[in-house]
């Protein structure tokens, strides 16, 4: 059984249940005694029992992540937790020890894989206790006996109830058990131009924008308009991609066969006329051409992306002098508005998990609660670093608050997150989301790029598909 775990989880095929023999579960689930007299409780009232977890006798809590995004919150926001300077922390009597790999080329989940397979024969002070991991390969973990349910470290449904839906769906696996919980919600916005906005459509107003590109076809309607005044719609191939994959229509494997959705298509097309009439820049995502265009010698009219993209991403580019202040002035900073775009979706998202065989149960528990559930904390994340959290009465509150961005013109793009945030819809994820998305994207490229046709780009992701998941059909 190791020997097949070790094939699936290294080369990271995704499949419906891991199968994996990781060690026994020591957390129990106490039940009531039984009791003559006590009232009988209907089958859908039945009331929740509290996991009874087993005491912490570890004393390294140790950590895999890929970047330091959680450990800053962590630091900044944990109260109990006491930086040592030297990227190791404390946490009471138990050492903090932070394993970092970036994600480039598969390494972060190649080596947490790695240390997964050792795990129920690892020393105590070198097992994982809790570990990262994200929205798109979030099944191939969740769908392991690698997490542990989050009821069995304790975490009730009213811990969760202030959490958006789609952020349990997520690390929510086959039997019905979350595995892991989240700081953060990511849904998306269209960011663009205020001052070419006027010039194209009279307003900048999100309200009259919104209305030239509420869907898709006026989306497409309206990059015509944009083009004719010199500006681009998107920056490139992929910058709409994720609005079409998050709203398709069925899972990418449906019975072992890799189904095409419909709506995946609707973006080829539509960025294969994008490309052809001039409206975008043939760029690719995180690539020097594609950021840019949001700076003042820039073309690009608008991008997708959720709050950490306007505040970390796009906000630097659009920054003549990245030296200088971040103000009005300098470069288009602060001539950008949000509205909602042709349809909801999100991006990006860091979903904390613990890992089966941790000796610091009650620890990892405290740590999910503290960032993910407890609002004080979500609200202070929420001021102090500008994530948009994953807790809906805290943002809901902030919304209401009339909180701007001066970097969108004084806009309260809160408002529009919180509205757009509960219409993500989960249902058709998969395992294998993050490689075939991947691969379908490459392949199109070609296409894009008038290297093959349509149909040659499809027969080459079906191929490039069954190669990296050989279980597969097409």
């Amino acid at each position: 059984m190791k020997k097949k775990l070790l094939s699936v989880l290294l080369s990271t095929a995704m499949i419906a249940t891991l199968l994996v023999g990781c060690g026994e579960k020591t957390e129990t689930v106490e039940t009531p005694a039984a009791d003559d007299t006590a009232e009988t409780v209907s089958e859908d009232a039945e009331a929740e029992v509290e996991a009874e977890v087993p005491a912490d006798t570890g004393t390294v809590l140790n950590i895999y992540c890929w970047n330091e995004e959680f450990q800053s919150r962590v630091k900044d926001h944990y109260p109990d937790y006491v930086d040592n300077g030297d990227g190791t922390g404390k946490i009471g009597d138990v050492n903090v020890t932070w394993t970092i790999t970036p994600s480039q080329d598969n390494a972060y989940q190649n080596k947490l894989d790695e240390t997964l397979l050792a795990q129920a024969d690892a020393a105590a002070d070198e097992k994982i206790d809790l570990f990262l991991i994200e929205a798109d390969y979030a099944l191939k973990y969740v769908n392991s006996d690698y997490t542990m349910d989050v009821k069995d470290l304790g975490l009730t449904d009213e811990d969760l109830a202030n959490q958006y839906q789609y952020t349990k769906d997520i690390v929510t696996n086959a039997d019905g058990a979350q595995k892991g919980t989240t700081w953060q919600a990511c849904p998306g916005l269209y960011i663009y131009r205020r001052s070419a906005a006027k010039e194209i459509f009279g307003s900048d107003d999100p309200t009259a924008v919104q209305a030239e590109l509420g869907d898709w076809d006026k989306f497409n309607a309206a990059a015509e308009k944009v083009a004719a005044a010199g500006y681009k719609i998107v920056s490139g191939y992929d910058d709409s991609y994720r609005v079409f994959s998050n709203n398709v229509s069925a899972p990418w494997v449906q019975d072992g066969k890799i189904v095409i959705d419909d709506s995946l298509m609707a973006w080829v097309d539509q960025t294969k006329t994008f490309t052809e009439k001039g409206y975008n820049n043939k760029t690719s995502l995180w690539s020097d051409d594609w950021s840019k265009g949001a700076g003042s010698k820039g073309d690009v009219f608008g991008y997708f992306g959720p709050a950490w993209f306007i505040d970390f991403c796009l906000a630097g580019y659009t920054l003549d002098d990245a030296e200088a202040e971040a103000a009005v002035g300098n470069g288009t900073w602060g001539d950008w508005a949000a509205c909602e775009g042709p349809q909801g979706y999100f991006w990006g998202g860091t979903w904390i998990c613990a890992a089966t065989g941790t000796d610091n149960a009650n620890l990892v528990k405290e740590i999910m609660y503290t960032m993910s559930c407890d609002k004080d904390v979500m609200t202070e994340i929420v001021k102090a670093d500008n994530d948009f959290v994953n807790n809906q009465p805290a943002m809901d509150e902030m919304a209401a608050s009339g909180v701007t961005s001066a970097f969108l013109g004084g806009e309260n793009v809160l408002e529009k997150f919180c509205a757009g945030v509960t219409t993500i819809d989960m249902s058709n994820i998969s395992g294998y989301d993050q490689g075939l998305n991947e691969e379908f994207q490459a392949a199109m490229k070609d296409y894009f790029d008038g290297n093959v046709t349509k149909e040659e780009a499809v027969a080459n992701f079906q191929k490039a598909a069954v190669v990296k998941y050989p279980e597969l059909t097409y």
